[in-house]
């Protein structure tokens, strides 16, 4: 499903918003597979904190979006398959493809806030009357893409400190 489309239904609505929650759980699973294979003995406090940060706001995006989903009037489509749409899409790369994990975190941030971007230029470019409160929706994706943003620019000023 393309990003560059109008968002016609609550049914394309909600698998979008599936897509949002598999690219938080990667998100967090980066972040939890770099901690977890270099060791807290191993990273800094800037790191750690950027990792432990990254992953506990990823488990909040999934439950913002996650509610969202609830309020819909759609059927769910099962997370198998929107983790194999999230695998072809967004997750052609693994954490070990970068030359560190700054460079990772870097690219799942830029990922994350890219998504957000499209999804919400689809909504407001439909003129579908969904379920749920088009201004509600549009306020929190727009938060979401605001702290993934956030994120970028802390990964980029952490990486511009090593340098």
């Amino acid at each position: 499903m393309s990003l560059g489309q109008r968002v016609s239904s609550d049914h394309q609505l909600a698998r979008l918003l599936q897509i949002g929650v598999v690219l938080e759980e990667v998100v967090e699973a980066r972040a939890h597979h770099h901690y977890e294979s270099l060791g807290k003995d191993e990273l800094d406090d800037e790191i750690v904190h950027l990792l432990e940060h990254a992953a506990e706001e990823s488990s909040e995006h999934r439950e913002r979006l996650s509610a969202l989903i609830d309020e819909l009037d759609a059927e769910v489509i099962g997370y198998e398959e929107i983790e194999m749409l999230v695998s072809e899409r967004y997750g052609r790369t693994k954490p070990e493809d970068f030359d560190g994990l700054l460079y990772d975190q870097l690219c799942n941030e830029e990922t994350a806030y890219k998504f957000y971007d499209d999804l919400i230029d689809a909504i407001e470019a439909s003129d579908t009357a969904f379920t749920i409160d088009r201004n509600r929706l549009i306020e929190t994706l727009t938060a979401i893409r605001e702290e993934e943003a956030e994120g970028v620019e802390a990964v980029t000023k952490l990486m511009e400190t090593r340098e």
